[in-house]
């Protein structure tokens, strides 16, 4: 594609790299087929290829609408377009990078600033997101049923967490911001799983949100800034040798796997932040690595649909892992359809765009419930609390067959 950036982005570095995406993209237009967005509506520029030429637009000069932003904003950066894409365009990266130029370029109306400001603030923010979500759990009942339904229940842990001895083996745990609170059991079943394994993890107390929710709302700088207090808390125990950094939620992974590239132009950060993504890891990768029959599972002979979140799938490429580990551990998965489309969560994208994330996720639903399964298992926080919205079948993190499967 041919581009001509317009003199104030000239020589940018931001702009430099969009231009190298964008003239990498060859208009085939395969990314339609199977972008979730440009599915549902039919519109050309809700699709990645009409949505790269909005972006080109704003990088060569053209002026800045409010109709472009709205066909920016209803992309879920689910990424399945790069997944297709024969010609590699990174456009996971080029939306960002568009977003943020936006966001300088189109001020958003007082209230819609102050929506993202309060998202912003409030989800990375792990005591203040459990505080109010325990007072929204303690009147959940005497809600009306459409707000109650936005609202997760409590989980209570079907069994305690057992103390466990150092192992030689030692990993850090990222806990996350929203997911010490919302779903408590995963990254403690994480715990049990890998204690079995004879491997021990450690959460430094100054880690927190991996800058996810801050950079995809445009807020860059405010991204970064979480991206380098985890480095900095984490450094410690890189230095001292920690084996990897486990992550039980994809989204989280897929963007501190994004930290050195990210932040290598920040001359204190760049070597620590590409270590850092050296070391990330999804669970499911630790796991893979690891002789399994030493969990000495016991089975209950469940039917377990998988949804495999978009993040692990496109955003990390691995796709297959968690269905080949459950298999390997012999568990019965049932047959799911449109596996590669998103289930409309995408970090904050189910607040911010509603509709069509209900649209998205009524399709979803109906594509995991074909096989009529006992339970389903995904692997990130976001996308389970979405579909437990709209289906009376059990959602758990993958993680937790694993642990409630190993016999005492």
């Amino acid at each position: 594609m041919k581009t001509k950036l317009a003199p104030r982005f000239t020589g940018t570095k931001l702009a430099d790299e969009a231009q190298s995406i964008l003239r990498s993209c060859v208009h085939c237009g395969f990314c339609n087929a199977t972008c979730p967005t440009y599915q549902e509506l039919n519109d050309e520029r809700d699709g990645p290829r009409g949505r790269i030429y909005l972006i080109k637009q704003l990088f060569e000069g053209a002026d800045v609408t409010s109709a472009t932003r709205t066909h920016l904003d209803r992309c879920l950066t689910c990424r399945s377009c790069e997944t297709t894409c024969p010609s590699g365009v990174q456009y996971g990266r080029l939306i960002d990078m568009a977003r943020g130029v936006m966001e300088h370029e189109l001020p958003r109306s007082p209230g819609q600033r102050a929506i993202r400001w309060g998202l912003r603030k409030t989800l990375p923010n792990a005591p203040l997101f459990g505080a109010l979500l325990r007072i929204g759990q303690s009147v959940r009942p005497l809600m009306p049923a459409a707000l109650k339904n936005k609202i997760p229940p409590r989980q209570i842990s079907p069994r305690q967490q057992e103390r466990t001895d150092t192992h030689k083996r030692v990993m850090l745990l990222l806990e996350g911001c929203a997911q010490p609170a919302a779903t408590p059991n995963t990254n403690a079943a994480v715990t049990r799983v890998l204690d079995r394994l004879g491997i021990s993890l450690t959460a430094p107390a100054k880690a927190g949100c991996c800058g996810a929710v801050n950079y995809h709302l445009g807020a860059h700088d405010e991204g970064l800034d979480y991206m380098r207090a985890n480095i900095d808390a984490w450094w410690p125990d890189i230095e001292n040798g920690t084996e990897a950094i486990v992550i039980s939620a994809s989204g989280c992974g897929t963007m501190i796997k994004e930290y050195g590239h990210l932040l290598r132009d920040d001359p204190t950060y760049a070597q620590k932040a590409a270590r850092v993504s050296d070391l990330a890891k999804d669970i499911a990768e630790i796991l893979a690595n690891e002789q399994l029959d030493r969990l000495n599972l016991r089975l209950t002979g469940q039917k377990i649909a998988l949804h495999t979140p978009c993040t692990l799938q496109h955003g990390q490429a691995l796709p297959e892992l968690i269905a080949n580990i459950l298999k390997q551990c012999g568990f019965e998965l049932v047959l799911t359809n449109e596996n590669h489309l998103c289930c409309g969560s995408a970090g904050t994208y189910s607040i911010l765009q509603p509709k069509m994330a209900k649209r998205l996720l009524t399709r979803k639903i109906g594509a995991l419930e074909r096989g009529k399964p006992d339970l389903i298992a995904t692997a990130n926080i976001g996308c389970q609390l979405h579909l437990q919205t709209s289906t009376k079948t059990p959602i758990v993190h993958w993680i937790e067959l694993l642990d409630q499967a190993i016999e005492l």
